[in-house]
């Protein structure tokens, strides 16, 4: 991955989902009270996961506290603790620290009043505020008001570029000569970006020259290079985005592999930019990620959740393209039923199957390999 480079910042900033400039690796406390852990706070999870422009202090939760985020997620400490309050959250830290990140992300991407409360009190303290929700801060007088007595400034992440600047679909992806892989889903917060990041870096560390191309606000906020809020905008312009930014990223960095984040799921009755996803990016080959234990769509409890094999076969007759591998969230699995639910796609759908987050991300890597032999090229060692 690269680091996101940024403007000096300004008023245009502070409007726009640019992300002003401190830094790489200036401090922060992330925000996600009742929800880390959980899907509402995939933010925060994300964060906690992987950040190349903020060091993560800590996270606020009281309902986990005392808990390193890092264990709590996925077994493995990673020396972020889980706290109980913003009072708690800057005691630990010592000092002030740079930024406070609204870490949750509910369907309706409102903030409660509960919540208003702890950023304005983070605004109070100094602290500049990052803001991934629908809602946005500036356009809120209390907020605009408390940022201004305090001189920090508020970026609402998925607020878009005036339209003007928005690009339609082009065609320019033809011009793109790498492959594409984009990471699709059975639902909405089903682990997506965080096997795109994962298979990234994976493909990195074998000499692979990977890029991500981001679809949401928080492979933004996490510091991803290029990407862009794709739920917050106008639909006609969503194609032409991912596009724009899928060339973006070809040209500025000459890889030999660009992967999509996907968004959502193409079955979801309220999620649907994997479809901008298919039709701008034109990906050669599609991963789809899958919660063999999921019951039920996410935030919808009245959806059954999609079949493995019926969301493949949405795929690839929705778009010229091909499903080359499945990845398994394993929330609600013991590690024998992932084991089972592994073998039993890789039986049913005769394409690779792995957990990225609890099997070799090698296996990662060869789904990839398998797919596109012509990348064994790019390999400074031919493995055997």
């Amino acid at each position: 991955m690269y680091p996101f480079s940024h403007s000096v910042d300004t008023q245009a900033d502070r409007t726009s989902g640019a992300v002003p400039t401190l830094p790489v690796g200036s401090s922060a406390i992330v925000y996600c009270e009742g929800q880390f852990g959980e899907q509402d706070g995939k933010t925060a999870n994300g964060l906690v996961r992987h950040s190349e422009k903020y060091e993560i202090l800590s996270v606020i939760d009281s309902r986990h506290a005392g808990a390193d985020s890092g264990a709590y997620l996925d077994g493995t400490a990673n020396g972020i603790p889980i706290l109980s309050s913003l009072p708690e959250a800057m005691a630990h830290a010592g000092h002030t620290p740079d930024y406070l990140i609204c870490g949750v992300a509910p369907a309706n991407g409102l903030l409660s009043p509960a919540q208003r409360v702890v950023l304005l009190d983070g605004i109070a303290h100094g602290m500049h505020i990052i803001n991934g929700l629908h809602e946005f801060l500036n356009d809120d007088a209390e907020f605009v008001a408390a940022a201004l007595v305090s001189g920090v400034t508020i970026t609402d992440v998925r607020r878009p570029k005036d339209k003007k600047d928005l690009h339609l679909f082009s065609g320019r992806i033809f011009d793109v000569t790498c492959p594409r892989i984009a990471i699709l889903g059975t639902d909405g917060a089903i682990g997506k970006r965080t096997t795109a990041t994962l298979l990234v870096k994976a493909l990195q560390d074998h000499g692979i020259r990977a890029v991500m191309v981001g679809t949401g606000q928080t492979t933004i906020i996490q510091g991803g290079r290029y990407g862009v809020a794709l739920d917050a905008l106008v639909p006609q312009f969503c194609s032409g985005e991912v596009e724009n930014q899928v060339v973006r990223a070809f040209e500025g960095e000459d890889p030999d592999i660009i992967i999509v984040e996907g968004q959502g799921a193409l079955s979801h009755p309220a999620y649907l930019t994997s479809a901008h996803i298919l039709r701008g990016s034109r990906p050669a080959g599609v991963i789809v990620q899958h919660a063999p234990g999921r019951q039920v769509l996410g935030d919808f409890p009245m959806m059954p959740m999609p079949d493995i094999a019926s969301e493949v076969a949405l795929i690839e007759a929705f778009a010229d393209t091909r499903v080359i591998g499945v990845t398994v969230n394993h929330e609600n699995l013991t590690d024998a039923q992932i084991t089972a639910a592994i073998d039993e796609i890789e039986l049913d759908l005769t394409v690779p199957a792995t957990d990225p987050l609890t099997r070799p991300l090698s296996l990662l890597v060869d789904m990839v390999l398998q797919a596109f032999p012509e990348l064994s090229r790019a390999l400074p060692v031919q493995r055997v």
